[in-house]
């Protein structure tokens, strides 16, 4: 945190879920520290520290990061979407609604990262192939479900919103 004996801090300024902050962080500050600790985020999740399993990745300027190993201070004037923010209107998104009735949750630790992951894949790629999740799917580490589920949800995620955008 700012302020401790002999660090310095610089100030940012991004949006975080769409909400504009501004705020002193210390140099060796990460941005996933920064979102849980001082925006109460909680979705991502502190787990390796080295940014090799993806349970804190979120999304910065529409790219999945590993916010355990971001320096919070690199974020100013970015845009970051935590899996908070997915849901704004207060209403699941598709990928949400399909993980739900996919049963792609277990222990849920991994699902906001998860989530993030392929948000972003979808948004890039809007009729994927189970190779592309699968793809997309490497950087996270999952120990409930053996991630068929999963594949299957996002799967089932494109095609309602591909029909949706023709409806």
């Amino acid at each position: 945190m700012p302020g401790a004996a002999g660090e310095q801090s610089v100030s940012i300024r991004l949006i975080v879920n769409e909400r504009r902050h501004q705020l002193d962080v210390g140099a060796g500050e990460t941005l996933l520290s920064m979102l849980r600790e001082r925006l109460s985020l909680l979705g991502p999740k502190e787990a390796c520290c080295e940014g090799e399993c993806g349970a804190c990745t979120v999304l910065m300027d529409g790219a999945p990061v590993a916010s355990c190993i971001l320096a919070a201070g690199s974020t100013n004037g970015r845009t970051v979407l935590t899996v908070e923010g997915l849901a704004g209107t207060g209403e699941l998104t598709a990928l949400q609604q399909a993980f739900v009735n996919h049963a792609a949750v277990q222990c849920g630790y991994c699902t906001p990262g998860v989530l993030m992951v392929l948000t972003a894949l979808l948004e890039d790629t809007p009729d994927p192939s189970e190779a592309d999740v699968r793809r997309a799917l490497a950087g996270t580490i999952c120990r409930c479900t053996g991630y068929q589920q999963i594949v299957e949800a996002a799967l089932d995620a494109a095609q309602l919103m591909i029909r949706a955008a023709t409806s």
